[in-house]
């Protein structure tokens, strides 16, 4: 079974909105190399401050381990506070 999330990055700041794009690239670049990892995409959408999310694994262990990591991150640290809207499913 795949692990799927889908969802939405969603700013509320031009500032904010700066600090995801500072970071995303390299986020993005290591989330890819993650074991397990199926695909990670994170767009802008219309809005200039909100972004869509897609990601894949191959089963909830390596999406937890993603979790974990990137918990632990630049990217956390630099976007802690940011809304987050997520929805999660196997298949």
């Amino acid at each position: 079974m795949s692990f799927h999330l889908s969802g939405e990055l969603i700013c509320t700041t031009k500032d904010e909105a700066a600090r995801v794009a500072q970071h995303l690239g390299e986020h993005i670049r290591l989330t890819r190399a993650e074991p397990g990892c199926l695909s990670f995409t994170v767009e802008p959408t219309a809005d200039p401050l909100v972004w869509a999310i897609a990601e894949s694994f191959t089963d909830a262990t390596a999406f937890a381990a993603h979790q974990v990591r990137a918990a632990a991150s630049l990217w956390a640290r630099e976007t802690a506070g940011i809304r987050r809207v997520y929805r999660t499913w196997e298949d």
